[in-house]
């Protein structure tokens, strides 16, 4: 599939690497310039380009941005295929976002994304650790293989979602419509939480609406504490724990 993604953080880098090493044709690209992208995004065949460039002839367009950047995106995915699939990856933190009112007044996270490209989305990619992303992929069929839950309002998109995730070394669990989709949003307790296929189901179905925003900010405390500020990487484990701590 020709596949564009925009942002190259943490968890966009490595979408380049392993979406381009599973046979996609990948273009990336940041809000800085191509001229500006790591190396090791493209050390498996991904192009850089710019963000406009990024969205016109594609199958896919994955955003993998901070959530309060979308709205500046509209413009960009206003020039996508009409057909094209947009996943979007990220999440909603007050603390890095700024206050987001209709989310905090309990918009689902993934439909307020919707309502601001005007374009049906993907959820995917957003309830993995960044540090588990990168080095917890596995072969289909692997005992274990962690799952990554997957959703969309359009059978087709979400379909193409959880291919793209396998093709990644996850399993895509299908976790329904975008209505649903705040049962992988931070706080709950598939988040982070590293679950396989058949974990899943449970940790979507006990996610708690109310008791997810106090967990995520619990979560964010407790990991600035350990590691700081600035953007670092918590290592997986050490995610892992505190989500199944504070979320499970």
């Amino acid at each position: 599939m020709k596949i564009g993604i925009i942002g190259v953080g943490h968890i966009g880098k490595t979408l380049s690497r392993k979406l381009s090493a599973a046979g996609h044709e990948v273009k990336v690209a940041n809000s800085r310039g191509p001229e500006t992208i790591d190396a090791d995004a493209l050390s498996s065949g991904a192009r850089a380009v710019t963000a406009a460039q990024a969205a016109v002839d594609v199958d896919v367009v994955i955003l993998s941005t901070p959530l309060n950047r979308i709205p500046q995106l509209t413009p960009v995915i206003a020039e996508t295929p009409s057909d094209a699939v947009i996943i979007d990856t990220s999440n909603y933190y007050p603390a890095r976002d700024a206050k987001i009112e209709a989310i905090e007044a309990g918009q689902i996270e993934s439909l307020w994304v919707a309502e601001q490209l005007a374009r049906p989305i993907v959820k995917a990619w957003n309830a993995i650790g960044a540090a588990s992303f990168a080095e917890k992929g596995a072969p289909a069929g692997t005992p274990g293989r962690i799952s990554i839950p997957v959703a969309a309002d359009d059978p087709r998109h979400r379909e193409i979602g959880m291919r793209l995730v396998d093709d990644t070394g996850f399993d895509g669990f299908d976790a329904g419509t975008l209505a649903e989709s705040w049962r992988q949003q931070p706080g709950t307790p598939g988040y982070c939480t590293d679950l396989t296929h058949d974990e899943m189901p449970n940790a979507l179905a006990t996610a708690d609406a109310e008791r997810a925003p106090k967990r995520r900010d619990l979560a964010v405390a407790a990991i600035t504490e350990r590691i700081g500020g600035g953007g670092a990487n918590p290592d997986s484990e050490h995610l892992v724990r505190i989500n199944r701590a504070l979320n499970m």
